[in-house]
């Protein structure tokens, strides 16, 4: 019997090695549900009749926590989590884009476009709802 991680495994991996021939490739997805302000499930079609469920990393924003140090980080939170709901509703497809594995099985990081081809990372930063994100440590949201 092969379990479930191993399962998840192999997609990843194919979902990983479908994409990875190319950074620029934009792979559609289909936004399952909003995790946090800068993390997604998305559903992404990798072959006629084979669908792979993944948690989306935007790459290129940090948002704060909802389980935060602080009031003022987990309301934050809950600002950017609202806003990204409203910016790539459940159901919506999006473009995923310079995608690469995460340090959690399961999830990827991707630049993601909504369905006008906006950034969404650049729109939360630009709200303030997030900060540009490279990728290492990340500042407090608390002070």
């Amino acid at each position: 019997m092969v379990s479930a991680v191993a399962v998840m495994n192999k997609l990843i991996f194919a979902f990983m090695s479908l994409i990875g021939a190319s950074t620029a490739l934009a792979v559609p997805g289909r936004v399952g549900y909003i995790i946090d302000g800068d993390t997604f499930a998305c559903v992404v079609n990798l072959a006629q009749d084979i669908d792979v469920s993944v948690r989306v990393r935007i790459r290129n924003v940090d948002t704060p926590e909802i389980h935060g140090d602080c009031e003022y980080e987990r309301s934050m939170a809950l600002r950017a989590k609202n806003r990204l709901e409203q910016l790539i509703p459940v159901g919506t497809v999006v473009e995923l884009s310079n995608v690469k594995d995460d340090k959690y099985l399961g999830r990827i990081d991707a630049n993601v476009a909504d369905a006008t081809g906006r950034d969404v990372g650049d729109i939360l930063i630009h709200e303030k709802l997030g900060r540009p994100y490279s990728g290492g440590h990340r500042n407090p949201w608390c002070k």
